[in-house]
């Protein structure tokens, strides 16, 4: 099973196109939040219905599995927290958003929503109770903040990863957590697209300008996992856990 991972596309419609003309080399694409851009002029609805669209060509490719991120929000839930509400009205055979598990092979998925205060941040936290139950082998998370503590939260400056996600990683111990949202990691020498916390392999492919997203793809059977940008190409042997 191969995955292709790219997040913050921001709508650059020309990284969605590229990521529609790679998706069926694919056994699942994956976006890991900040499909919209809250700081365009162009109205956010309109932003939606373009995503929209793209969403749906895709699945028509292969599985698709989105997790909402900081610029995804369109709604407000009842203790006034922001929710991609958007995300779950486009829910759809082989489109997986907020919320969704499913299994990819012997691999359990789950996709975590943007948190914005205590109440989704419970119901996110209720939501991984309830995935831990179903996994029978392998597991991994979709969830748009790095973990605090990992290389993969490095701005240039520090590092700023979410604190709760990591407790929750040293809980849960999942196989690997797929993370965007600090866009530069990946191109500084102290930070980086991947690191290890204990047992769970953490990756943040970063964001780069242009036509062509940074990404990484992830070969779940070879266990490995390869970073592309215009900038390097890296390999990563996951079965080898030190250095």
């Amino acid at each position: 099973m191969r995955l292709i991972f790219v997040a913050d596309l921001h709508y650059s419609l020309k990284q969605f196109d590229w990521l529609l003309a790679q998706a069926h080399e694919y056994d699942a694409a994956v976006i890991g939040g900040d499909l919209l851009d809250l700081s365009s002029a162009l109205d956010a609805d309109v932003q939606i219905a373009i995503v929209e669209k793209y969403l749906n060509l895709l699945r028509q490719q292969t599985r698709v599995v989105v997790s909402s991120g900081n610029h995804d929000g369109d709604s407000r839930n009842a203790a006034d927290e922001s929710v991609a509400a958007w995300l779950q009205d486009a829910r759809a055979e082989r489109l997986h958003v907020d919320g969704d598990g499913f299994n990819l092979g012997d691999t359990r998925i789950t996709v975590c929503p943007w948190w914005d205060g205590e109440v989704s941040r419970g119901e996110l936290e209720a939501q991984l109770v309830r995935e831990a139950a179903l996994v029978t082998k392998g597991w991994l998370w979709i969830h748009h903040a790095p973990p605090e503590g990992a290389r993969t939260c490095w701005t240039g400056r520090k590092f700023i990863g979410d604190t709760f996600l990591r407790g929750w990683i040293d809980r849960f111990q999942p196989d690997m957590v797929l993370s965007g949202h600090i866009h530069n990691s990946p191109f500084y020498d102290v930070g980086s697209w991947i690191d290890r916390i204990g047992r769970t392999w953490v990756f943040n492919p970063g964001r780069q300008l242009g036509p062509q997203p940074s990404s990484i793809t992830i070969d779940l059977g070879a266990m490995t996992a390869e970073w592309n940008s215009l900038e390097d190409r890296s390999i990563r042997d996951l079965r080898i856990t030190d250095g």
